[in-house]
């Protein structure tokens, strides 16, 4: 075999051979086909080809997709909470009563005593507590008991307070613990009327000086008149550890049981001649039913 014929046919030859280093035949390059491109290692190999990831996507909890709406809930609801509360303690009564007090009955005066008008209550002390305190007390209207200590807490003004006014036992009390006279209406009787205002005021206007220190009425800590539903009668006239139970204003009974008892059974003294000793033991005469 001549040359060209040997030439000519290591050329058919490498026409249809794959090359070594591409691994494609001759005939595909030479047709413009671009052969694939495979990945290499470092070293020059050949990289076996990326599998394709599959990603998955979890779903949001109940708590992360309503997180501000709970938030929000949360909040709402602590601030409906303590608007309850305070509104709750705000609408709370001031003070509490165990009993609707009314006198045991005692024995008649005799002809020659002197008299006794008005029922002892039983002590209940007389502790300053601090304002806004509720206080429990055993009888009602109380003669006694724990009170306010303040300026226009306890003792209160001497005036006559109408019946939408805001009067506490714990301010009063005070007043009977320094011996002023309290006379009490209830809010269903005559006092509360636009006539027994009327009176009550013409009645403390007209009203003597204190029986002992001769304070001036409205001058100092007494009379005080006041609204006071919790109790058995329509009104009530107190001092110190003593109540005169009455069915109407009567204003001779309320004068004498205030000349008798009025700054005398009362704990702090506060002017002289000193008060004499607690008469409340003696005997009574029955309730006022005019």
């Amino acid at each position: 075999m001549s040359k060209e014929s040997r030439r000519r046919q290591r050329a058919a030859q490498a026409g249809t051979q794959p090359t070594a280093a591409t691994g494609t035949s001759a005939a595909a390059t030479s047709a413009g086909v671009s052969a694939p491109k495979h990945s290499t290692s470092p070293t020059g190999t050949a990289r076996a080809g990326r599998r394709e990831r599959s990603r998955t996507y979890s779903q949001p909890s109940f708590l992360e997709r309503y997180r501000n709406v709970l938030v929000l809930l949360a909040a709402i609801a602590v601030i409906v909470v303590a608007g309850a509360a305070i509104f709750a303690s705000s609408s709370q009564p001031a003070y509490a009563c165990s009993n609707i007090w009314t006198p045991d009955a005692t024995a008649s005066p005799l002809a020659d005593a002197s008299p006794q008008p008005g029922y002892p209550q039983p002590d209940m002390g007389q502790g300053h507590v601090a304002n806004g305190t509720k206080i429990t007390y055993t009888y009602c209207p109380p003669a006694s008991g724990k009170h306010f200590n303040g300026t226009q807490t306890g003792p209160i003004s001497s005036r006559v307070y109408g019946p939408s006014d805001v009067v506490i036992p714990q301010g009063w009390i005070h007043n009977l613990e320094h011996g002023a006279l309290v006379l009490l209406y209830r809010g269903d009787s005559d006092g509360a009327t636009p006539a027994g205002q009327a009176a009550l005021h013409a009645f403390f206007d007209s009203y003597p000086p204190s029986p002992v220190c001769g304070f001036k009425a409205g001058t100092n800590i007494g009379p005080v008149f006041a609204r006071f539903d919790d109790m058995d009668t329509p009104f009530a006239a107190l001092v110190w550890g003593r109540v005169l139970p009455l069915q109407t204003l009567d204003t001779e009974a309320i004068l004498q049981f205030d000349q008798v008892f009025g700054e005398r059974t009362n704990p702090e003294s506060f002017c002289s001649p000193a008060p004499s000793a607690n008469p409340s033991d003696g005997a009574s005469a029955a309730p006022s039913a005019s």
